[in-house]
Parts: structure tokens; sequence; C-alpha cells
């Protein structure tokens, strides 16, 4: 599996918040140097774990998950606020209505004008919740969706270890490729001149020239394409781990040939269960959504609630003033919604059913996951024992067609058939301990422990 491809399957596993375009994205910090930096394997996935965009814009999706839940919480708190006021005022009582004449024999009249007149007063206002069941159940919904929130930031660590393990190990193919693609066309190289001399000498045919010069000029062709795939492959993997704009970098054999212990299926899915974050988080996702369908519900419950204030008020706070206060306790019930509340659970249980559903079909990716990864290992780690073999077998039938052509027993024809052998059979390894380097990944992942266990699937 090359970078491209595990970059689209990204896409798909990860939340729609994160897409395999983040991932291939990164935050580069840092000022690129000259010198080339050495970049180890773990340096690498180090990096990616800081700078990775997929990973960052996780976190941050974490932290608004846990502004929700906080939200959910106050709901269920004490809202206190304190007033402090001074009020000057002049009534107009005829503005007002108030207008009535007493008789005159009475002795005094009520003004029409009242002040003006001043108060201060300094409050401290209080709501508090006594019960509200759809609070505490958008509280608990709300938990459970930052637990899973937090769950995606370990299942995006993961996504981004095998992204960055892949795109190193691709590079070290290409190294590989790069390298025997070389000692190619040192051997083509050779055997064109030594055609030439024996056309000189008049050993050998112009046709046996020509031979040898096209087999060496396609090396050198195949050489071109190579070095620029190992060069792009290392940009990718640059833009993955955030190194600086520029930077160039070397990388080390992380063992490729390194063999891992059998795995049984049933303790790896068993341990795929138990570990894989997206796995737990869509666990939490079916409880926050059982938790929103119980908040919906709850609307038709009824709320306690008490409020009230208390404080000073008089005409001076510091000398005439005196205390005030007001408790009120309430209770609140639906009486008639016009059917909202039946919307609401309806709503609410689909996405529920939704949940459900998805975490289901994760479960049976999880297995797929698992059982494909065993599978490559295996066929892989074969595939690699088969190349190294067939590497031999064509390096021996190579040596005979040179040292036949050398005693002008046979002409180019065999060599560049034999050369040809070599080269298929050095890409054949090549590919093999590719594929078997990206089991190992792929396996990491499907049980869920890519972010260490890749590590330590590759040290020496």
């Amino acid at each position: 599996m090359n970078l491209r491809s595990l970059l689209a399957l990204i896409s798909l596993a990860a939340p729609l918040t994160m897409t395999g375009q983040n991932f291939q994205g990164s935050v580069a910090s840092g000022t690129a140097t000259s010198t080339p930096l050495a970049l180890s394997f773990s340096d690498a996935i180090d990096r990616g774990l800081k700078t990775n965009l997929g990973l960052l814009t996780s976190e941050q999706t974490s932290e608004e998950s846990r502004a929700q839940r906080v939200r959910a919480l106050s709901a269920l708190l004490p809202q206190l606020n304190g007033q402090l006021s001074m009020t000057e005022q002049q009534l107009n009582l005829q503005a007002l209505g108030f207008v009535v004449k007493l008789p005159p024999g009475v002795g005094f009249s009520i003004p029409k004008v009242v002040g003006p007149y001043s108060y201060q007063a300094a409050l401290l206002n209080a709501t508090v919740p006594l019960f509200d069941y759809r609070s505490i159940s958008n509280l608990r919904a709300a938990r459970e969706s930052q637990k899973a929130d937090q769950l995606s930031v370990s299942n995006a660590r993961d996504l981004v270890v095998q992204a960055v393990g892949n795109g190193y190990l691709q590079i070290i193919a290409d190294a590989a490729r790069i390298t025997s693609t070389q000692a190619e066309i040192d051997a083509d190289n050779a055997v064109y001149t030594n055609a030439v001399a024996r056309h000189d000498a008049g050993t050998a045919i112009g046709i046996d020239v020509l031979r040898s010069q096209v087999e060496l000029k396609q090396r050198q062709q195949q050489m071109v394409a190579v070095s620029n795939q190992f060069e792009k492959d290392k940009l990718g993997l640059a833009r993955l781990i955030g190194l600086p704009i520029g930077q160039d970098f070397t990388v080390t054999d992380p063992s490729p040939a390194l063999p891992m212990e059998a795995v049984s299926v049933k303790d790896a899915l068993d341990k795929a269960y138990a570990n894989r974050p997206d796995f737990q988080a869509a666990k939490a996702r079916v409880i926050a959504a059982q938790f929103s369908v119980r908040a919906a519900k709850a609307q038709r419950y009824p709320t306690l609630t008490a409020s009230g204030f208390y404080g000073d008020e008089g005409l001076r706070l510091s000398s005439n003033s005196h205390g005030v206060f007001n408790a009120t306790g309430s209770i609140n019930f639906n009486v008639f919604d016009g059917g909202r509340i039946k919307a609401d659970v309806i709503e609410n249980n689909a996405e529920l059913t939704n949940r459900r559903n998805e975490m289901e079909n994760l479960r049976g990716q999880i297995d797929f996951d698992v059982r494909s990864a065993l599978l490559d290992l295996k066929a892989a780690a074969e595939q690699v024992d088969v190349a190294k073999s067939n590497v031999q077998l064509a390096a021996e039938s190579l040596q005979q067609s040179r040292d036949r052509f050398t005693a002008g027993v046979t002409n180019t024809v065999e060599i560049v058939q034999a050369q040809q052998a070599v080269a298929v059979a050095d890409e054949n390894l090549i590919s093999a301990q590719f594929q078997y380097n990206v089991a190992k990944v792929s396996l990491a992942r499907a049980i869920g422990v890519a972010d260490q266990g890749v590590r330590g699937y590759f040290s020496k």
C-alpha cells in the first residue's frame, strides 16, 4: 500500500471533521538548514505526532467538546450575579393616571409631582436548579461525547503513526530501488564495455554491442524514474511530519527483514476490540446518544427551581438602609407543546440508531482489518523468503552467462535476459520487504497499538 492509498483510507476512517486532506498536511516549524537532517524512524513518528494537521485538528475538536460539557454542567449549577445601583427619580403622578382631588376641608392635597428623591441598593441574585432531569441527561451525554472525542484524538495519533510509518518505509524502498538500479547500470556498463572490446577485436558482432547499449540506456532511464519518485516521496513525508519548508533529510533502515512473532487471530481480535480507540469512541457515542434520547423525553418531566435575592436598600447604604430579601420556589411542567417533544424524541432515536449501526459496522471493519493484516503479514514473509532465494539464483545465472560470453560461447542475448531476471528478482525482493513492513504497520494499527507498537516492531 503506497502513501496515497493509505491517506485515502484515512479519509474514510477519520471523523467528518478530520479528512484525509488534513492528515496530508502539517504545521511546519523551524527554519531549514543546509545540512541534511538525519531522520530516524522514531524521530519521524515523533515529529508527525507534534505537527500533523489532522491530529492538531482532532485535539481542538476535543477542546470544543470539553467546552460543551462545561456548558451542559452550567445548567445544573447555581447562577449568581450581583448588582450595585443608585437611583435618582422624580415621578409625575398625573402621567401615571393617579389623579385624586380631595375635598377642600381635608387640609392637605396630594402633589402632582413626587420627588426628586434617591435611593441605593446592593443585591445578590441567585437562581438554583433543584431538579432538572433533562439537564442531567444532557450533562451525561456531553461527558460521553467528550470521552469519544478524546478517544478520537488517540485514534488520530494511530492514523498519523500509520501514515508516517508507511511514508518512511516507502522512502526506504525507493532508496533500495536506486541502489539496485545503480548496480544494474554498473553491470550493464561492464557488459557494454566488454562487447565493444570484443567487437573491436573481431570476436563479437555489432548487434551484441547494440543490445548491450540498449539495455544500459533502459537502466539509465529507469534510474531517472526511481530517483524522481524517491524525491517526491521525501517531499510527501516532509509534509506529513511538518519539517521546515525546504529542509532536506536522510533516513535509516528500520530492520526491514526483522521477523515478528506469530499472533493468533483470536488474540489479535481480542486486543483490537479492547484497544482500538475508534471502537471505544463509537461505544461512547452510542451511550451519549442514549442520554440524548433520555434528555428529549425528560422535557415532559417537571422541573424544580429556587430563585431569589438578598441585599441592602435605602437612601444611603452607609447610614440609612435595611436588609431586603426575596425567596421563590417554583415547579414548571409542560402542558401542551404541539408535538415538539415527540419530534425531538424521534430525532434523537434516529441518531441513536445511526450510532449503533456505525459501531457494528466498525466492529466488522476491525475484524476485516485484523484478518487482512495477518494474512498480508504471513504472505509477505513468505514472499521475502522466496524473493531472497530468487535473487541468489538470478545472480548465479547472470554470473554464468557473463562467463560464457567472455569465453565466446554465447552472445549478449543471454546476458541481457539474465540481467533482466536479476532486475526483476531485486524488485520483487524490495517490494516483498516493503509489503512486509507495511503489513507490520497495518497490524499495529488494526489492533490499536500503532502509537507505541510500531516502534517495537522495528527495533533492532
